[in-house]
This record gives structure tokens, sequence and C-alpha cells, in this order.
């Protein structure tokens, strides 16, 4: 597996990603200079995102195909994209879950209240009318 940075020609093998688990698309950024994915045997089979709001960021779109979970594979992508942020100067990542909280506790992100994220993170679309207002959100300060 090889985890690198996306370009334009990775668009469409994200896209169908998200779409399998039923993740927005329509708000996917037109440059994908912040986003990273997974392959194996030339296959896209995860993907993650971040959303840049100078220092702060907004992980979105967090995908591994079903077929390839339980490999590590979204640890690494995590990884990636949190060594991305602090290239970034990013002082801290949040982003939205209805399914995976659990899985982030382990990777130290902190759950906080809705009233307590940032404007800029607010107004994103993702935050502001993408994701149900029954997400948890999520913190972590890197």
């Amino acid at each position: 597996m090889k985890i690198i940075q996306a370009n334009q020609s990775y668009r469409y093998a994200i896209i169908e990603l998200l779409k399998t688990e039923k993740l927005p698309v329509d708000d996917l950024p037109g440059n994908l200079d912040h986003f990273f994915v997974a392959i194996i045997n030339d296959v896209v089979v995860g993907a993650i995102g971040l959303e840049h709001y100078p220092p702060l960021g907004l992980l979105r779109s967090m995908i591994v195909h079903k077929d390839y979970r339980n490999q590590k594979i979204a640890a690494a992508l995590v990884q990636a994209l949190e060594k991305h942020a602090t290239g970034l100067n990013v002082h801290s990542i949040y982003l939205l879950t209805e399914t995976a909280s659990t899985w982030f506790d382990t990777k130290n992100y902190q759950r906080v209240e809705r009233t307590e994220v940032p404007d800029a993170i607010k107004q994103s679309t993702e935050f502001s009318s993408v994701c149900p207002v029954s997400a948890i959100v999520m913190k972590k300060s890197l």
C-alpha cells in the first residue's frame, strides 16, 4: 500500500468511494491539493481530505473501501493528513462523524460541543449544511 497526495486524476475514484458509503460528494473542492489516497495494486482503496482554514483544518471525506478495512489504511491516511496539516501550520483539526467517533477516540481526537467550534469551521459547507446536526464533532490539537 502507498499513500500519496491526490490530484485531479483521482477525483472520479474518490467520488465513487464516497458514494459507496453514502458520504457527501457535492461539496468536494475543485482543488484536491489537501487530499490523499491509499493505493493498492494501482487501485484507489481509500481517501481523506483537509479543508484548510488557517490556522485550522477540517478533516473530511475519510473512506476506506469495505474490502480493505482493518488493514491500518485509515490510520495511515490520518497520519499523512496530520503531517500535511502540520506543514501548513494547522494548530487544530476538526471533524464531523456519525459512525467513526470511537475510532477517532483512539487517534487522540476529543469530542467537543458544536458551540466550541470556531466560526471558520462552522461556516464550511460540511459543518453548515452537509453533515446532520446529530453528527459528533471532534478536535485534535497538533
